[in-house]
């Protein structure tokens, strides 16, 4: 209908219509097309914005972006459709109250809001990097949403890149708002906090951050409490610990931001005024803030701030991983550093998940690109490309005699292939979310998949005929796995539970309970007798699949922990992580045997092959990565 911005280097923005609905179009400039990073930039905003599921995020369908050759142009045009938010954006809506500061009970509510949806993203392993009044729009309901994802990046990317102006690929940094780490070229999720607690000192100020009036370069200190008496010590002193300049004096994750706004949201210091505002802050000296226990938001917020949610693209799969700035946790172990064997380029966009046929011989790879891709694992050779899907796909499967392949994608579909032709053999429906994860039995006889809906279909793979669907979860389930035997089912997801079930009769046998972040991994021992699954908490935790007794908890990762596997004697259990680093632990005793890492690329979403020699690697990226990996 008409262009709304063409201010950004990047892309333009205009307002279009589908039928009747209003929506926002983002093209890509016809210049930076032949660009591969900003091309894979602009992708990477419509792929997080199609996986997160929250009223304060803009909803994109999952074919929400699509290319388009114009007829003077051989190259595409890259296009994005959103929604469009009904209200204007934060800087906008100061201006048209006068820039006058907004009351504490105001901030709070905006924190809150704000908070939330900053908790979706860096459980669903982004973080948004750009968080500045501009970005934040004010829905005509007071809903607070959170715009412009074109900066968001896995937690493992720690290196900047937008492109702007015509200087190619540059760091992002927005005047005022973005953190000394950041401008240096090492964003981690807390130069979000930064970010945060920047923009609620114009809000509560009504002066831009690099105010003279409030900033005194010379010194490197703030002095803007003297501006926002309202603003009482205790919300004062949080906001100096959002804006500290070491990301380390920063809350450590948005739980802990939400906690503490309870706690200032009920402590009487609410509604008296700042009796230190007219002292200057330096800003190398943020107050820290007190270890607090775990508070709900329910008595502060009317509405439920936990959020669950994940897909396999980032959470089902542990999603490419987080910062490198590293938490914590001391090595128990010295890392060894792995060399790649070779490297297979094909897919033009994010690789999803990898299988190897159990003769060992062929490596199958599922993209965002919406193909699978079938290579010679000893040669690197491709193979074959299958076409079919309409979405991402998240899941693949190969049945155990090695003649059938099943995937799954974000359109909620699944397809069974024939392995060895390449043909398609059947497409299955019912499932109303993305598909996150899915396994074969044993005998071949029956599949199972698990979705973005909260539900579990047991299909029977020969006739394709859907058995049972199973409902328990309060969340998006991420992880499945079959025992042995084929008469067990564990799944679990984003309401961080694991669930035991009887596959035949399709009950609920037990609920393990115990990780306080998203279940992204889950394997049952080659015995039947132990489960073992790996969270977003960082830890890894042993469970005695007859007695449900928790038997060790693993904590030797310093993020979240994105697959597992098992050898089959049982011994040797092992682990990779958004840490970008595989561990290898003694699965008896829990102790940590090796620390791998990779000389040139994360190791973090893997496969192994049947005869634990060699390891695949490519989640989050185009490449496909081959490791040696014996002892």
């Amino acid at each position: 209908m008409r262009l709304l911005s063409d201010k950004s280097g990047f892309g333009r923005v205009y307002e279009a219509y589908e039928r009747s609905q209003p929506k926002i179009l983002k093209v890509l400039k016809e210049t930076h097309s032949r660009n591969a990073k900003a091309v894979e930039l602009f992708h990477k905003e419509a792929i997080v914005l199609m996986q997160l599921h929250h009223p304060g995020i803009p909803r994109v369908e999952p074919d929400g972006y699509f290319q388009f050759v114009p007829r003077q142009s051989p190259d595409p045009l890259h296009c994005i459709v959103m929604e469009k938010i009904d209200g204007l954006n934060l800087r906008e809506w100061m201006k048209q109250q006068g820039n006058h500061p907004i009351s504490e009970k105001q901030a709070l509510n905006w924190l809150v809001q704000l908070a939330e949806i900053l908790h979706l993203v860096h459980q669903q392993n982004y973080f948004h990097r750009d968080i500045k009044p501009e970005n934040i729009m004010l829905r005509s309901n007071g809903q607070l949403v959170l715009v412009d994802f074109g900066a968001a990046r896995e937690m493992t990317y720690t290196y900047l890149a937008q492109l702007g102006g015509s200087s190619g690929v540059t760091r992002i940094s927005s005047a005022g708002y973005t953190p000394p780490e950041q401008e240096q070229g090492q964003a981690v999720p807390q130069s979000d906090f930064y970010a945060l607690g920047r923009t609620f000192i114009y809000l509560l100020t009504g002066r831009q951050p690099t105010d003279q009036g409030i900033y005194d370069s010379l010194h490197n200190e703030f002095h803007w409490r003297n501006h926002a008496p309202q603003v009482s010590p205790l919300l004062a002193d949080f906001i100096d610990r959002l804006i500290a300049p070491k990301a380390a004096d920063r809350p450590n994750n948005t739980q802990e931001i939400l906690d503490r706004l309870v706690q200032i949201a009920r402590a009487p210091a609410l509604h008296q005024s700042n009796s230190t505002s007219a002292l200057p802050v330096t800003v190398a000296q943020a107050t820290p803030q007190p270890e607090s226990e775990t508070i709900h938001l329910k008595e502060f917020a009317p509405r439920r701030w936990w959020i669950g949610g994940a897909v396999a693209l980032l959470i089902g799969l542990g999603s490419v991983g987080v910062w490198r700035y590293q938490q914590s946790v001391a090595p128990t172990v010295d890392s060894e550093t792995l060399e790649p064997m070779r490297s297979l380029i094909g897919h033009s966009s994010f690789v999803n998940c990898l299988a190897i046929s159990p003769d060992g011989t062929t490596l199958v790879s599922g993209s965002a690109d919406s193909t699978i891709k079938l290579w010679n694992l000893a040669t690197g050779a491709n193979l074959r490309t299958l076409q079919g899907h309409s979405g991402y796909i998240n899941a693949i499967d190969i049945s155990p005699d090695g003649q059938t392949l099943v995937s799954g994608d974000a359109n909620s579909t699944l397809k069974i292939w024939n392995l060895k032709t390449g043909a398609l053999l059947h497409t299955l429906s019912g499932h109303s979310g993305y598909i996150n994860a899915i396994d074969i039995s044993p005998d071949g006889q029956t599949l199972v998949s698990a979705s973005a809906d909260g539900t579990l279909k047991v299909w029977n793979l020969a006739t394709q005929k859907l058995l049972h669907t199973l409902s328990g979860h309060s969340g998006y389930i991420n992880a499945i796995d079959i025992s042995p035997d084929g008469t067990t089912l564990v799944s679990g997801g984003a309401d961080s539970t694991i669930k035991v079930w009887d596959l035949s009769r399709s009950e609920v046998l037990h609920t393990l309970s115990g990780h306080t972040g998203f279940i992204n991994a889950l394997e049952i021992s080659h015995d039947g007798k132990t489960v073992v699954s790996a969270s977003a908490d960082s830890t890894i935790k042993v469970w005695d699949l007859a007695t449900q007794k928790l038997l060790h908890t693993l904590s030797g990762h310093a993020s979240y922990v994105n697959r597992l596997a098992i050898q089959p004697d049982g011994k040797i259990l092992v682990s990779s992580s958004a840490d970008e680093t595989i561990k290898v632990w003694d699965l008896q005793t829990g102790a940590e045997l090796r620390t791998l890492t990779g000389a040139d690329a994360p190791l973090d979403y893997f496969v192994v092959s049947p005869d634990w020699q060699t390891i695949a690697t490519g989640k989050g990226d185009t490449t496909i990565r081959i490791w040696d990996f014996q002892d």
